[in-house]
């Protein structure tokens, strides 16, 4: 896998989907993340044309899979040898808050952590046209802090991730109830679906979810927050200049 380590090697382990039709929504979540951390991070790519070289991935994509890692994301534990404590986030993220508030909250009792949305979508599409499912713990699986030692997360092996159905992995039915953390919602929280109440600070987003589309599609570059990942974007871009020169 590529890496893009920062500091030294007890950095906080970051693994972020990857799809070449979302480069830059993977570039921005990642000099988000890196701009507002106060703890050194090891940020990795998951690109299925690696695991796939590597005989990691060999499933075939179906056709309710709207990007890349829609299962190659079940493999972070795996990626990360089973030690310590991993996330896992989609690239459609914009981190507003510094990941060692996130990184603080984790519990060893617990096997994984995440924001237990309770998300039934209305809309039919989503992003570029693809299908929006409805099922139980939708959108559970889109960030979650990883207790990658723990004994029931051995099971997630490249054998069981290539041959498992969605609702076993993106339900976590390797897992008892108890067995699953919570967070706040404002680490996940869902454009469209969660809202801001205005004094309360509860309820102000930490990593803003463009689940439905973000601005680097036409047809979203209009959504709610999104002028937020634009001027992250101009950021990014500018920085990413200042290291060319």
């Amino acid at each position: 896998m590529s890496t893009d380590v920062h500091s030294n090697s007890k950095a906080f382990k970051i693994f972020i989907g990857y799809d070449p039709h979302e480069d830059v929504a993977y570039e921005v979540c990642r000099y988000s993340l890196l701009k507002r951390s106060s703890i050194p991070l090891e940020i990795i790519p998951i690109k299925q044309s690696e695991l796939r070289e590597k005989g990691l991935y060999w499933r075939e994509r179906g056709k309710l899979e709207s990007t890349e890692f829609s299962f190659s994301r079940f493999l972070t534990p795996h990626l990360a040898n089973f030690e310590g404590w991993a996330m896992f986030v989609d690239c459609d993220f914009l981190y507003l808050g510094d990941i060692k508030e996130l990184r603080d909250m984790v519990d060893d009792k617990y096997a994984l952590m995440c924001v237990q949305h309770n998300y039934a979508p209305k809309e039919t599409t989503k992003m570029d046209g693809a299908v929006q499912t409805v099922y139980p713990r939708k959108n559970w699986s889109s960030m979650v802090l990883y207790n990658c030692g723990h004994p029931k997360n051995k099971v997630l092996t490249p054998e069981i991730v290539n041959t498992e159905s969605g609702a076993f992995l993106h339900r976590f039915t390797w897992l008892e109830d108890e067995e699953i953390g919570e967070v706040p919602f404002v680490w996940n929280f869902l454009v469209g679906h969660n809202k801001v109440v205005e004094g309360d600070p509860a309820t102000f987003p930490k990593s803003i979810h463009y689940t439905l589309g973000g601005p680097w599609f036409e047809a979203w570059k209009d959504c709610e927050f999104g002028d937020l990942w634009i001027k992250e974007l101009e950021e990014y871009k500018k920085a990413a200049e200042k290291k060319v020169d």
